[in-house]
């Protein structure tokens, strides 16, 4: 007969078999190896610690290696990950970000707390932070010019359509118009140099603008993200009044496809080839002399293979001037880019996030975004 312990151990690696089970709770991460015996959810080995961290909210155990008492076995039976999900997440709003096990701590950590901790879901009152239409406050924001972090009003409004922020506490004139249109919103922690670091960015005059914050408080931050999410969200349904929210919601922000340096030349492939920072932002190529301007040097749009836009690897054999010898070719139907990668790694994944675009037919707006583009030198 199996010691109580082995048998144990036994019971919940078949309760980790349960459908729902085999995934992390949080962030959906494949095969999770801890559980908290006080919430009853399996957890990756980052949620986990996450978890560990919010001391009055779970204690986790390992599920290899910890020993499990009758009663915690008996709980975890009775919950799991999908009653968690139906107890927890009631009233998730659409426009609410679910994190992904790639996700930076920040996204994951709020989103753990705001089910377990905050009770969000449950209670809908509690959403009003992020959910109201209106949001005031301050964050500190890096000086285009100087680098330096200052603080700055900010106040997005639903009601206007726009993000705007001031310069001075008492200013009657924002500084900047956002435009909820074009904005988007996506934490950047290592490239800002702050674990709550965001880049929002917005069209102007049909050109990117970049702007960097970031704030103390981690759910001030991502209440912030969440509010522009939901005001994206609400412009979209009046845009797109026939929409579902499973089409609106993946067009509320975007993470990058790709940012990386590589080398480019000019128009005339005569000029030597410069270092440069690039950002792959769905069809929008830009290039930058520092990963943190705030506009970029020039952007190229990048159409599908349908109207005559392709990606081959190397670079025309009369090439001169460029360093790094892993080359990439796009041609569209006004001229060749020429780019170059300093290990074969980058050049096979940059030509990947090329090929994913080119591949993709293109959308009826960005025919319209292509005839206005214009290409910078």
């Amino acid at each position: 007969m199996a010691k109580e312990p082995e048998r144990n151990s036994c019971l919940l690696r078949d309760l980790r078999q349960r459908a729902g089970n085999d995934i992390c709770a949080d962030c959906g991460a494949a095969e999770p190896d801890w559980v908290s015996v006080t919430l009853g959810v399996f957890v990756c080995q980052g949620c986990s610690l996450i978890h560990r961290s919010i001391l009055s909210l779970s204690q986790v155990k390992s599920v290899l290696q910890d020993a499990f008492e009758d009663k915690e076995i008996e709980f975890i039976s009775s919950m799991g990950n999908e009653a968690a999900k139906a107890k927890y997440e009631q009233q998730v709003p659409p426009f609410y970000y679910r994190p992904s096990h790639t996700d930076c701590r920040i996204l994951r950590e709020q989103w753990i707390r705001a089910k377990y901790e905050r009770l969000e879901f449950i209670y809908i009152e509690r959403q009003e932070p992020y959910s109201a239409g209106y949001r005031e406050g301050f964050l500190w924001k890096r000086g285009r010019d100087n680098g330096q972090f200052l603080s700055r009003k900010f106040i997005l409004s639903e009601r206007e359509g726009a993000l705007k922020y001031f310069n001075k506490h008492d200013a009657r004139e924002p500084k900047a118009i956002m435009r909820i249109e074009t904005l988007n919103a996506t934490f950047q922690p290592a490239k800002i140099g702050n674990p709550f670091g965001l880049q929002i960015t917005y069209l102007r005059d049909n050109s990117t603008r970049n702007i960097f914050v970031y704030h103390e408080d981690s759910k001030e931050m991502v209440d912030w993200f969440t509010a522009i999410r939901a005001a994206r969200f609400h412009y979209q349904k009046v845009a797109f009044p026939g929409a579902n929210d499973e089409d609106l919601v993946p067009r509320l922000t975007r993470n990058f496809m790709k940012e990386g340096y590589m080398e480019k030349t000019g128009p005339r492939h005569t000029e030597g080839f410069k270092k440069r920072w690039f950002t792959m932002d769905d069809r929008r190529l830009m290039y930058f002399k520092d990963p943190l301007d705030a506009y970029a040097r020039g952007e190229v749009f990048i159409g599908s293979k349908e109207n005559s836009y392709t990606v081959v690897p190397g670079l025309p054999p009369a090439t001169q001037g460029y360093h790094w010898k892993y080359g990439i070719t796009i041609e569209t139907p006004d001229r060749k880019f020429l780019f170059a990668c300093e290990t074969e790694a980058e050049q096979k994944d940059w030509i990947a996030a090329f090929q994913r675009v080119v591949n993709r037919p293109m959308m009826p707006q960005e025919y319209a975004v292509e005839a206005h583009f214009k290409h910078k030198p």
